[in-house]
């Protein structure tokens, strides 16, 4: 099993960037949905995208964007995200690797829904809240993933430094994904949505990466 990744999301600042790669940090998420509370225009993602590290994936988050919307951003980014309710023909249309983010409704199908989404790199799974397209800060009930998806899984939805080892240990998903679960507190006084703690975010990397070495060690102890 290879190690799984980590993508920090909802960034806004350059302090927080530099904090999460050299926290080890693999990708990096950029909100281009007006209506988040961490979204950043185009001219500041021309400018922060151009502070990530070579080999540091910058990805894109979309929901519901127009043409236009999407390939003004194009430069900027490694990896598209979309996040509504965009239909596999679109995604697939601007040259760009690109990964489709699912709600957990009741009454999805996450294997369909693989099919229908077939040429995304993966599946972010999320948890599922009316009218907001993510970024809720909770859970969903990760046994309701089914083993052996036709696609890698990235693991979202209220992810923190607490839990985030028994997220992986219960999925062994290819990635995860945490924006305010790193986030730092408003009353610190610089904090809320986007604001990102570096502490936060170094102790979230530090247990993915034990969360990883565990697993090798123990894979070569079975072998």
């Amino acid at each position: 099993m290879n190690p799984v990744r980590i993508k920090i999301c909802g960034m806004t600042r350059r302090a927080d960037i530099d904090a999460a790669v050299a926290a080890g940090a693999d990708a990096l998420g950029f909100v281009l949905w007006p209506g988040s509370r961490r979204a950043i225009t185009l001219d500041r993602l021309a400018t922060l995208s151009a502070e990530v590290a070579p080999f540091v994936t910058r990805v894109g988050l979309f929901v519901d964007p127009d043409a236009a919307t999407v390939e003004a951003a194009l430069p900027f980014l490694d990896l598209l995200q979309f996040h509504g309710d965009e239909p596999a023909a679109f995604c697939e249309g601007f040259g760009k690797p690109w990964i489709k983010a699912l709600r957990m409704r009741d009454d999805i199908d996450l294997r369909m829904a693989a099919e229908r989404y077939a040429g995304a790199g993966a599946l972010l799974l999320d948890a599922y809240r009316p009218g907001v397209p993510g970024g809720t800060g909770e859970t969903f009930d990760w046994a309701r993933i089914p083993d052996a998806l036709p696609k890698p899984v990235i693991l979202a939805g209220g992810l923190t430094p607490d839990n985030v080892a028994e997220a992986i240990a219960q999925v062994r998903p290819f990635a995860v994904d945490v924006s305010g679960g790193v986030e730092a507190k408003p009353d610190a006084g610089v904090g809320g949505p986007g604001v990102k703690d570096a502490a936060a975010i170094r102790a979230f990397c530090d247990r993915v990466h034990a969360a990883n070495a565990a697993h090798a060690a123990a894979s070569l102890t079975a072998s």
